[in-house]
């Protein structure tokens, strides 16, 4: 993913930074809890795509 257009990504639901979680291939909103898929290279900013993140994924 572009880098500048990771800059400008904020988080749908609580206007935060995203971080990019190349492993899953993800955005991950940890303000929200939530991560946001990256399909075919298109972020899906939408939050019924994201599935929640646990505790042990936000490092809690």
């Amino acid at each position: 993913m572009d880098s500048k257009l990771l800059a400008l990504l904020v988080c749908p639901v609580t206007k935060g930074p995203l971080i990019l979680d190349l492993e899953r291939n993800e955005l991950v909103s940890r303000s929200a809890r939530l991560a946001y898929p990256i399909r075919d290279g298109i972020p899906i900013l939408l939050e019924v795509e994201a599935r929640t993140l646990s505790d042990e994924e936000l490092g809690l």
